[in-house]
């Protein structure tokens, strides 16, 4: 009795497994299938780094919104990486245990809040101050740059604070024994050696900012050309799917799915780097 439940059970979980690859399976074969042979007959080199995207005339540049995602990402990434850092060295090392459960549940509450909650705010607190300070529209880069860093907060903060929290204490006792103050055995000696997960939470935060969508689309502008200023609109890859597909038909549809197939490339990418990090670690 015991071993058929334990050959069902496995056979449950191997099927599980299958439904999960399958799946995976199944979308690259379908975004490959239509994505390569619009590639070919655009031309790679005209698709991937044409400078107009312009379907009325069947032109499918895409150069403009991987430059657009590129450096919106790479805002994020400035803005918000060393913000979230600290606020997990804050959290694991420094903050008082009456205010830690509070901290802790608003970066839960940052990680369950929806994207187009994220937009809206950009779209009502920080492209008005932009507007203000810089005039213009008020969408642009600097305004989607701003609301993705708010939103890989969570991530970041929660990984990097499991990782220091993981250092075992001698580093930092070993340290406050040869004469190191507390943040200079926090800085120097855990922080070096939680690295690896601290870098984990970074890829992982970078992978929700390039495939984000809903909150760049409401403060980003969506203007498909080369970027002339951080204050300037801009359009994504993930935003120009969404944009055009409700309405797209023949080699602008298949376009577009080229496009997912350029974006699903980023994400490899990513993940690679992700696993090549935690193998170094390792």
């Amino acid at each position: 009795m015991k071993t058929k439940l334990e050959f069902s059970m496995k056979m449950i979980f191997f099927l599980t497994a299958c439904v999960s690859v399958a799946a995976v399976a199944l979308i690259c074969f379908f975004m490959f299938a239509n994505g390569i042979p619009a590639m070919h007959k655009i031309g790679f080199t005209e698709f991937i780094f044409g400078l107009k995207w312009k379907p009325e005339l069947e032109q499918f540049g895409i150069f403009p919104m991987i430059v657009g995602s590129i450096i919106v990402t790479a805002g994020a990434i400035i803005l918000g990486v060393p913000v979230g850092i600290m606020t997990a060295i804050f959290m694991a090392r420094f903050c008082p245990a009456c205010f830690y459960p509070v901290m802790r549940h608003g970066v839960n509450l940052l990680a369950g809040i929806p994207s187009v909650v994220y937009g809206f705010f950009g779209l009502t607190a920080i492209v008005p101050v932009i507007r203000t300070v810089f005039g213009g529209s008020g969408t642009s880069i600097l305004a989607a740059s701003i609301v993705l860093a708010i939103m890989i907060l969570p991530t970041i903060v929660s990984v990097s604070e499991t990782s220091l929290r993981a250092v075992p204490s001698l580093y930092f006792e070993g340290s406050l024994a040869l004469g190191a103050c507390k943040e200079r055995s926090v800085f120097f000696a855990e922080l070096p050696a939680a690295k690896s997960g601290i870098i984990a939470g970074v890829i992982l935060g970078v992978g929700r900012a390039v495939g984000e969508t809903m909150a760049v689309i409401m403060v980003a502008g969506n203007q498909a050309v080369l970027p002339h200023g951080l204050t300037k609109g801009i359009r994504t890859l993930t935003a120009n799917i969404v944009l055009e597909m409700g309405y797209a038909a023949g080699l602008h549809r298949e376009a577009l799915i080229a496009t997912a197939v350029v974006l699903f490339f980023f994400i490899l990418v990513i993940n690679f780097i992700f696993m090549m990090t935690k193998h170094s670690a390792e």
